[in-house]
């Protein structure tokens, strides 16, 4: 299960960069902005727990406090419904507003918790497997 997770956080962190690529609206460029650091940070904490970077716990806490703080920006990211050919947003975020809300919030506690827990390796990928299953269950229900 874990490993699962992980290779759908990876995945998930891979393709950010390119859908960023000919967006137009600024709204919506801020929003893939504000995923992308997301995304690069999480790839941080999984390059850490495949042992392509080295474990370093301070590094991992600092990524995982970037993560949190970027996520708390999310809601009022998407405030607006605006869309872009290349928005990757469904229409269902704006329908189930109250609930995208949540799940960002569910986000921020991940990585809130894990910016103040992660002292091993063992910590590094619990805690990676926290955020990314709040990755996932948003992108399953708001991204197409």
């Amino acid at each position: 299960m874990r490993n699962a997770m992980f290779v759908t956080t990876l995945l998930l962190a891979a393709t950010a960069a390119l859908a960023h690529q000919g967006v137009r609206n600024p709204a919506v460029k801020a929003r893939m902005d504000a995923m992308g650091a997301i995304s690069e940070n999480t790839k941080i904490l999984g390059a850490m727990a495949k042992g392509e970077l080295s474990f370093d716990a301070r590094a991992a806490r600092e990524a995982a406090r970037a993560i949190a703080t970027t996520a708390s920006d999310v809601p009022g990211l998407f405030e607006a419904p605006e869309t872009d050919p290349k928005s990757e947003a469904l229409p269902a975020i704006w329908d189930r507003f109250d609930d995208f809300v949540v799940k960002t919030e569910t986000m921020v506690a991940a990585a809130d918790a894990a910016s103040t827990s992660i002292e091993t390796p063992a910590d590094l990928r619990a805690a990676l497997s926290a955020i990314g299953a709040t990755c996932k269950a948003c992108h399953e229900a708001y991204r197409q």
